[in-house]
């Protein structure tokens, strides 16, 4: 469309001191008349554009030009290249040029201070393909099919109508409607394995709201109930503590271990947890969960014919 490639040229312009109208004309593909009407019409439209004859020449921009952007303060400016910048390993390769564009649209500012990378460590680009695959299914509204390993080690197929992306304590996840269940869930990204994006399309429906509490009770799923716990880790845990606990939650005793008084949900999954710690970790407060942590013990002990 002309309004996009008048846009376009006046990037280009914007961020080299020349152009010819054959590098124009070659890029987008149209006759160098083309391009000479499109540049007489953003010249009646205000743009200060000149052409300069002989070797070395063409179509230039005023260097003191740019695009009138008053609509939005410096400030606004800035929020909104540092938010594409963040989300930068969002954008499909062919459109990483939209940041730089923008760039110079709002004078060149500095923004490049945050960067995301979906990935681990160990599987770089194994995880920023599945990130890619997820994205592509949920804007193109396609089922994606996967394996998926439950926390509780079992493997199921798992046909998906995906909706979002979340970040949420410490992991990502994706959230859509699962056709076997015939409900919406959360799916660990981590757990997805052999994932196949399907070209059968689907509808959106609701909810697609992802609030804890709202989300919870929009899908009459039971949120799981709470209780504080005192724990006394081992100081040599401090990797582990200052990632997992918030810092308000943390004192030291006379020792130098931590004491961390914090609310946690009280499900299967907190066992698990405690005992990752090995014994590192006491657990001084509740009772009755203290109790039910040494009955566990007790029976790892068993596993191994030995008695406690």
């Amino acid at each position: 469309m002309q309004i996009n490639r008048l846009f376009e040229i006046v990037y280009i312009l914007m961020n080299k001191k020349s152009v010819t109208a054959e590098e124009l004309a070659e890029r987008f593909e149209v006759s160098r008349r083309t391009i000479y009407r499109d540049i007489d019409t953003l010249c009646e439209s205000g743009i200060p554009i000149y052409t300069n004859k002989g070797k070395g020449g063409g179509i230039c921009l005023l260097e003191t030009y740019v695009l009138n952007k008053s609509v939005l303060t410096d400030q606004e400016q800035t929020d909104i290249l540092a938010a594409l910048q963040g989300l930068k390993a969002t954008l499909p390769s062919d459109q990483a040029h939209i940041l730089s564009k923008l760039n110079s649209l709002f004078g060149n500012k500095n923004t490049d201070w945050i960067e995301v990378d979906f990935s681990n460590w160990s599987s770089k680009e194994e995880d920023k393909l599945k990130f890619q695959q997820i994205k592509d299914s949920i804007l193109s509204h396609k089922i994606v099919e996967f394996l998926y390993h439950s926390s509780y080690g079992q493997e199921t197929n798992r046909s998906i109508e995906p909706y979002k992306l979340i970040f949420k304590g410490q992991a990502w996840y994706l959230f859509g409607f699962c056709k076997d269940k015939q409900d919406f869930r959360f799916f660990k990204v981590s757990r997805i394995k052999s994932l196949l994006i399907t070209e059968e399309q689907f509808e959106p429906k609701p909810p697609t709201s992802t609030k804890d509490n709202d989300y919870a009770q929009s899908l009459h799923i039971p949120i799981p109930q709470v209780q504080e716990l005192l724990l006394k880790i081992n100081s040599s845990m401090a990797y582990r503590v200052y990632d997992e606990f918030p810092a308000s939650a943390i004192t030291l005793d006379s020792d130098g271990n931590f004491l961390i008084r914090s609310e946690v949900p009280i499900d299967g999954w907190l066992y698990g947890y405690l005992m990752s710690y090995e014994d590192q970790l006491e657990l001084l407060e509740p009772l009755e969960i203290r109790n039910e942590l040494i009955k566990k013990y007790k029976k790892v002990f068993k596993n191994y014919n030995m008695t406690y």
